[in-house]
């Protein structure tokens, strides 16, 4: 890889005029997402592209001078994934913040990248419509950075992550060639399927410049329950009745830690001494009868308190405390988020994996999550000021991946593994897939300039 010379600047400006800097203090911000214990170089220049010409003529200029480039969305990622290269160039699509259009009778949102998850969430729901991916960055994440992480989120058990509402992209391979993938209607096998194979590339593939993503009808009515227990294996021995017995949209595990920081943040009254709580939402016209068939079964598993409700202000309310988990246990010091997806029926063995690496390292780690699916997100607070204390965090975390790999689980369910987990991914996958993985970066990006060394 080289670095942009004089001449390569020159074509750079003259093709897109304000829209690149190479103002080192104007690039600083753009250096790295919101993963705090992952390396980020000094780019050389920044383009802040305003529409697809911008980005193709970003990426032909770079593939003719062999300049790598990371595309940055909203910089919202846990995995290093938008963090900038020595020498490369950052593609920022931000700008690209349009909703194109929304079709209500085909139901779907034809969006740019840059579009906030909440704000396409908000269009939709004024023409009522529903745009169901979730992740709990949804207020400040783009749509570009959800498909670039596959993104998923609360309802995703129920409803699916986003490659799953995705119907069409049209995205700039490293060359600065177009291309569109995907297609209108729902079925469509014709051909590989190069959409799926983009959702979930962060960045190493191609740069997504516009997506047609699929809308629900509004759900009818929710209803809402909260349980408490005074143990993590009942809170799960009741996640795995729920989910025999009914399909909530949303159950959501806090552990203990998690629960007091909530609290203490919030005053809401919780219940500190429980060990565990759920949360768990139900949608469509039965949504009060399936909450209460949830409730007993909490009831039946040892649960402490019991409380349901069909009013929505009061559910979301409710919902509030999980929303705030991350932003609680930030306010203990600084956090180093994981993303573990386990089979649902190994969480117990994994919940106490987790409290064993935090009593080994002396550590506190409050862990929340998506308990229908098994995807938990163990955070690690610590002082990033104290080495002694990010050498222990940075060991607690391999041994919480480690040990998600020896009960069968994914170490990455919906972050991505950018720089971050790479040094599992082979032991997940396996060497030959990997190559196979390399071999499909190859035939879109041979010359390996597009956030080359990141995810596989």
């Amino acid at each position: 890889m080289s670095t942009l010379d004089d001449a390569a600047v020159d074509q750079l400006v003259r093709e897109l005029g304000p829209a690149i800097t190479t103002d080192p203090d104007a690039m600083l911000a753009y250096r790295r997402d919101q993963s705090v214990l992952t390396p980020a170089g000094a780019p050389c220049a920044l383009v802040r592209a305003r529409d697809a010409d911008d980005v193709a003529a970003t990426l032909r200029i770079a593939s003719q001078h062999g300049v790598p480039v990371v595309t940055r969305g909203a910089g919202t990622g846990l995995a290093g994934a938008a963090n900038a290269l020595d020498g490369c160039i950052v593609l920022s699509v931000e700008k690209m913040n349009r909703i194109v259009r929304i079709d209500t009778d085909a139901r779907t949102a034809t969006v740019e990248p840059g579009v906030i998850n909440a704000d396409l969430a908000a269009a939709a729901a004024q023409v009522g419509l529903w745009y169901v991916p979730d992740p709990g960055s949804r207020a400040i994440s783009s749509i570009g950075g959800n498909l670039a992480t596959n993104a998923g989120g609360s309802c995703c058990a129920k409803y699916g992550v986003t490659r799953d509402h995705v119907a069409q992209l049209t995205a700039v391979l490293a060359d600065g060639r177009v291309v569109r993938t995907g297609a209108a209607t729902r079925k469509n096998v014709a051909g590989l399927d190069l959409t799926q194979l983009l959702v979930g590339s962060e960045g190493t593939l191609a740069v997504i410049v516009e997506a047609t993503m699929r809308l629900r009808a509004a759900t009818t009515d929710t209803a809402t329950m909260v349980a408490t227990f005074p143990d993590t294996a009942s809170a799960v021995a009741a996640v795995l009745a729920i989910r025999a017995r009914a399909e909530p949209r949303v159950v959501e595990f806090m552990d203990r830690t998690t629960i007091a920081a909530v609290d203490d943040m919030t005053h809401m009254g919780l219940d500190v001494t429980a060990a565990a709580m759920l949360l768990v939402q139900c949608d469509g016209r039965g949504a009060a009868d399936d909450v209460r068939v949830c409730a007993d079964a909490c009831s039946e598993h040892g649960a402490t308190e019991v409380y349901d409700t069909s009013d929505d202000a009061e559910g979301e309310a409710f919902m509030h405390a999980r929303y705030v988990a991350l932003t609680a246990l930030e306010r203990c010091g600084s956090t180093l988020l994981d993303d573990l997806a386990v089979p649902v029926p190994r969480l117990p063995d994994m919940l106490a994996r987790i409290e064993g690496v935090a009593a080994r390292y002396d550590l506190t780690i409050g862990t929340f999550g998506h308990a229908a699916d098994g995807n938990m997100h163990p955070t690690i607070v610590f002082d990033a000021a104290d080495p002694d204390t990010v050498t222990r965090a940075n060991a607690a975390f391999a041994d919480m991946v480690s040990a998600c790999l020896d009960l069968g689980g994914s170490i990455s369910g919906e972050h991505g593994i950018g720089v971050l987990k790479q040094p599992w991914l082979a032991a997940q996958v396996g060497e030959t897939e990997r190559e196979l993985m390399r071999g499909v970066k190859r035939a879109f990006d041979p010359a390996g300039i597009l956030n080359p060394g990141r995810g596989y």
